[in-house]
């Protein structure tokens, strides 16, 4: 279910995302997982008011920028090695939310590698800016 279907005070949204980033990082609480890098994928979908997202002159500072999202996410990994996705996908979308026009986000992350008899692991988180 979309999120959009359950919070009627995302129905004036538009929804910007980012899918499948594919990004390596230092992931995981086992000794293994602390001597390298993850393949990690990221999805993102933010929340952004139409009135605060709909350009006038057609001009990217009226928008939210697709680079918001990846640069919040390099600087979140720049931060070092994370032990739980679940603290990864809090952390980002904390960050996505303290801008101004974003009223909510999804974030999710999947671990692809970990077994070899499923797709991928993960976790998503979905917040909604009160107030």
């Amino acid at each position: 279910m979309l999120p959009t279907l359950s919070y009627p005070e995302l129905s004036d949204c538009r929804r910007l995302f980012l899918r499948n980033y594919e990004v390596q990082i230092n992931i995981g609480v086992h000794e293994f997982e602390k001597k390298g890098e993850q393949r990690v994928l990221i999805n993102v979908d933010l929340f952004i008011p139409l009135a605060l997202s709909t350009p006038q002159a057609d001009q990217l500072d009226e928008v939210v920028d697709y680079d918001f999202m990846r640069d919040t996410i390099a600087r979140r990994m720049a931060e070092g090695h994370i032990h739980l996705q679940e603290t990864l996908c809090d952390d980002v979308a904390r960050a996505m939310l303290a801008h101004p026009k974003v009223r909510a986000v999804r974030v999710s992350t999947e671990k692809p590698d970990v077994y070899p008899d499923c797709e991928s692991v993960g976790v998503e988180v979905f917040q909604v800016k009160r107030g």
